[in-house]
C-alpha cells in the first residue's frame, strides 16, 4: 500500500509540475502582465518548503530517540552536500541564470533592445544571463533535461523517506515539490520551446514529462532504500528538510529580491506566508486527526516495545 502510494505522489508531483506549468503558460498565468505571476508563484513555492521542513520533517525526525545534534549534523552536510550539487548544476532550480520564465523573458529581450536596465545595480546580471541562455541550442536542452532528471530522482527519494515515516507527511512533501517545480518548469519550457512553435512546444512537454516521470523512479528506489535502512529514517527526513531549506533560501528566495515598489514586496510577503500557512494547517489536522494512531519512528518503535512486552508476558504467564 505504502509503495502504490508512493509511486502515485511521485507521478503526481514529478508529472503533474510539468502539466501544471503547461497549462499556466497557456492561460498566461506567470506571463508579463498577469495579476498572478511568476513571483507569486516563487513565494508559494518558497513558504510551502520552509514550511514542510521545519513544521513536518524535522519534527518528525526530532521525534525519534537519535541524538538531536547528530541530526542537526546531518542538516547541515545535507545543505553542504546540495551547494555541491547546485555548483555541479544538478540541483539547481533557480532560472534566473540558466532558465527565463515568461515574464522575466520579456524584461531581458526589452532590456537588450532599448540598452537599459530596469533593476538598477542588478540589472546588468540578470539582463547578461538572460541574453546568453534564452536561445534555445540541442547542447544547453540536454544539459538542462539531465540536471531536471536529476533533481526529480532526489526528489522522489525524498517524497519516499516522507512516506516512510507517515502517510501524510508523504502526501505534504509531494505537494510541496509540486509547488516549488511547477514555476521552474515554466521556464525549462521556455527554453525548450526555442521559437515557440506549436510542434516544438510539444516536444519540448514531452521532453520535460519524461524527465518528471524520474520522480517515480526516485520513489520506489528510495522505498526500498528505507526499508532496508528503516532505522536511518531520521536521518533521511532530516536529509530531505536541508533539500527543503537549500531550495527556498539558497535558489527560490534570491530571485524575490529584486528592486519592487512596496505593494509587490507586500504581495510577495503574503504568497510566502499563504505557503506557510497551508502546509502548517494540514500538519495541525493531520496531527490532530492521527495522534492518537500513533505515527512515526518513535511511535513505531514504542509499538514494537509494547509487542515484544505483550508477547514476554504472555508466555511467562503460560
Amino acid at each position: 500500500m505504502t509503495l502504490i502510494a508512493i509511486v502515485l505522489a511521485t507521478l503526481a508531483a514529478g508529472l503533474g509540475s510539468v502539466w501544471v506549468a503547461a497549462a499556466l503558460m497557456r492561460t498566461g498565468i506567470g506571463s508579463q502582465g498577469s495579476r498572478f505571476g511568476a513571483q507569486h508563484l516563487l513565494s508559494l513555492a518558497a513558504g510551502a518548503l520552509l514550511a514542510t521542513a521545519f513544521v513536518h520533517l524535522l519534527p518528525e525526525a526530532f521525534e525519534s530517540q537519535i541524538n538531536p545534534k547528530a541530526l542537526f549534523v546531518v542538516l547541515l552536510l545535507g545543505l553542504v552536500f546540495f551547494f555541491l550539487l547546485d555548483k555541479a548544476e544538478l540541483w539547481h532550480h533557480g532560472h534566473e541564470h540558466r532558465h527565463a520564465l515568461p515574464e522575466e523573458r520579456g524584461h531581458a529581450h526589452g532590456e537588450h533592445a532599448d540598452g537599459e536596465h530596469a533593476d538598477g545595480p542588478h540589472g546588468d546580471h540578470h539582463h547578461h544571463h538572460h541574453h546568453g541562455h534564452t536561445h534555445n541550442n540541442s547542447a544547453g536542452g540536454w544539459s538542462l533535461l539531465t540536471g531536471d532528471s536529476v533533481h526529480c530522482f532526489g526528489d522522489g527519494i525524498l517524497i519516499a523517506s516522507a512516506f516512510m515515516a507517515d502517510m501524510w507527511l508523504g502526501i505534504v512533501a509531494a505537494i510541496s515539490v509540486l509547488a516549488h517545480e511547477v514555476p521552474h518548469h515554466m521556464g525549462d519550457l521556455v527554453v525548450l520551446s526555442g521559437n515557440g512553435s506549436r510542434s516544438q512546444s510539444k516536444v519540448a512537454l514531452l521532453k520535460l514529462s519524461l524527465a518528471g516521470a524520474v520522480t517515480a523512479l526516485g520513489g520506489v528506489v528510495g522505498y526500498f532504500l528505507v526499508s532496508s535502512l528503516a532505522d536511518f529514517l531520521p536521518y533521511f527526513l532530516a536529509i530531505a528538510s536541508s533539500s527543503f531549506i537549500y531550495v527556498a533560501l539558497a535558489d527560490l528566495i534570491p530571485q524575490l529580491q529584486r528592486q519592487l515598489t512596496a505593494k509587490q514586496t507586500v504581495q510577495q510577503v503574503v504568497w510566502l506566508a499563504i505557503g506557510m500557512v497551508v502546509v502548517s494547517a494540514v500538519s495541525t489536522w493531520a496531527h490532530g486527526d492521527h495522534d492518537h494512531h500513533g505515527h512515526g519512528p518513535a511511535a513505531q518503535h514504542e509499538a514494537h516495545g509494547a509487542n515484544d512486552a505483550h508477547s514476554d508476558h504472555d508466555g511467562h504467564k503460560h
